[in-house]
C-alpha cells in the first residue's frame, strides 16, 4: 500500500469510494449515516470532494495501483466545539468497499497521526455518525481514540473522539 497526496485528478476516484461506502450501508439497512443516495449525484457532496482535493489536506491509499481509501486532514468542521489547543483533524476518511478489512483505514488513520506529530500537534480528533448500534464509534476507539463530546447537526446524531500524542511542545 502506498498513500500519497490527493489532487483534483482524484475527485471521481473518492466520489466513487464514498458511492461504494453508501451502497454497502445501504444494503445493510444503515442509511443514518450518509443516506441511500450516491455521493457522485449530490452537487454539494461533489463540491466538498473538489473542494478536500485543492485543500492541501487529502490523501490517497493505492492497493496493486488502485485508490483504495481517502483520508482528508485539516481544521476542524465548522459544527463541532473549537479545540482549545492546536490539533489536527480528520476532516473525511472512506474506504473503497472492494478492499474492505485490507486495513486501509487503518492505514490512513496512522498517516494522521503521524502527519500531527510532524506538525508537534499533541491533539488528533475526529468526529463520525455517533447513531445506530455505534460500529463506527467502536473502529475509531479500537484505533486508538476516546469519546469527548457528542452532539447534533439537525437530527444526525455525532461523536467527537480524540487521540492524544507525543509533541515537543510538552
Amino acid at each position: 500500500m502506498i498513500i500519497r497526496d490527493g489532487h483534483l485528478g482524484d475527485v471521481p476516484a473518492v466520489l466513487a469510494m464514498f458511492d461504494s461506502a453508501v451502497a454497502w450501508l445501504t444494503s445493510q439497512g444503515r442509511i443514518g449515516q450518509w443516506g441511500s443516495e450516491p455521493f457522485s449525484t449530490d452537487a454539494a457532496r461533489v463540491e466538498s470532494v473538489t473542494s478536500w482535493a485543492t485543500s492541501g489536506g487529502m490523501r490517497v491509499a493505492e492497493l496493486d495501483g488502485r485508490p483504495a481509501g481517502c483520508l482528508v486532514v485539516g481544521s476542524a468542521m465548522p459544527y463541532v466545539t473549537p479545540a482549545s489547543e492546536p490539533e489536527l483533524y480528520v476532516r473525511g476518511l472512506v474506504i473503497d468497499q472492494r478492499f474492505h478489512g485490507r486495513g486501509v483505514g487503518s492505514a490512513l488513520l496512522e498517516r494522521a497521526r503521524a502527519e500531527a506529530v510532524e506538525r508537534e500537534v499533541a491533539l488528533l480528533r475526529v468526529d463520525c455518525y455517533g447513531g445506530d448500534d455505534g460500529r463506527l464509534v467502536a473502529y475509531y476507539e479500537s484505533q486508538g481514540f476516546t469519546r469527548t463530546e457528542s452532539f447534533r447537526v439537525g437530527d444526525w446524531p455525532g461523536q467527537i473522539l480524540e487521540m492524544r500524542l507525543p509533541s515537543a511542545r510538552g
